[in-house]
């Protein structure tokens, strides 16, 4: 069984991610983010088709992002999604790196809740669905 759910995403910022300081425009980090996220889903096979199947959506309530270093145009970046909550909720870190040197640029931490989708109300802990496929039902 896992004791660490995480994934990682390569990426390079495109010319229309930075802004007129040529830098990455802080926005698109959330993108980023997002791309991370997926591969964390889909590595336990519960990425947003699933969680819609399952009768769930999970929409961000929080995310919150510390900028430590400014990315480039070009700059091979990794961008690390790791699940460190799941039971009422899903918290999940991400550090965005520089490919090459390993220098943390960014840090973030996003809150997922599930809301039943037939009724539209959120849900106080984590439903069957999402903690069988982590291993961790009851």
């Amino acid at each position: 069984m896992k004791t660490e759910f995480s994934a990682e995403v390569a990426l390079t910022p495109a010319f229309h991610d930075i802004d007129p300081m040529e830098v990455v425009w802080h926005g698109h980090y959330v993108k980023y983010f997002e791309l991370a996220r997926c591969a964390l889903l889909q590595s336990f096979d519960y990425d947003y088709p699933q969680m819609r199947a399952s009768g769930f959506a999970w929409p961000i309530v929080d995310l919150r992002a510390k900028y430590v270093r400014s990315a480039r145009y070009g700059q091979s970046l990794v961008v690390r999604a790791t699940l460190v909550e799941w039971e009422n909720r899903l918290k999940i870190d991400y550090q965005v790196r520089d490919a090459d040197t390993g220098e943390v640029l960014t840090r973030a931490t996003s809150i997922q809740v599930a809301v039943d989708v037939a009724t539209g109300e959120m849900c106080f802990a984590s439903p069957n669905a999402l903690l069988e496929r982590l291993g961790k039902a009851t």
